[in-house]
């Protein structure tokens, strides 16, 4: 029997904005350098090796952001204590509002998420730089 999905994305995304702050682009680019806000970048690292990356913003991938927030986990960063807001980006918006619900969800506050994601903050003129991969460890 083949599964029925009752809750697609779409409606959790769509949930999900109405319960988070959303940041326009144009807003975001302001608050980069500011020593009170973290930018959290949840993108797959392959989106980071081709598109470029925001200077200064921490990398988290999605899969691995609730681990990373939890102080209990043994994956914990120590990024997530510090008393900051943190804001949240993907390429296009749909996963940073996810990822954004859920931290607050947590009890991460205050956060947000920018409008329209990596691709907003581009067009919008926001800087951009090459990743780098981090050579492997031997």
């Amino acid at each position: 029997m083949a599964q029925t999905i009752t809750n697609s994305v779409m409606t959790m995304v769509k949930e999900a904005k109405k319960q988070i702050e959303e940041i326009p682009p144009e807003e975001a680019i302001k608050l980069h350098g500011n020593p009170d806000i973290v930018l959290v970048d949840i993108r797959d690292p392959r989106e980071l090796e081709r598109d470029g990356k925001v200077p200064g913003a921490f990398h988290a991938t999605r899969g691995m952001l609730e681990f990373w927030i939890d102080p209990a986990s043994p994956y914990f960063k120590p990024v997530f204590a510090e008393d900051k807001k943190f804001v949240f980006f993907c390429a296009g918006a749909m996963r940073s509002a996810l990822a954004a619900k859920t931290a607050q969800d947590m009890g991460l506050r205050p956060v947000a998420h920018i409008l329209g994601g990596f691709k907003g903050w581009k067009e919008a003129g926001g800087p951009v730089e090459a990743y780098v991969k981090k050579p492997a460890k031997a």
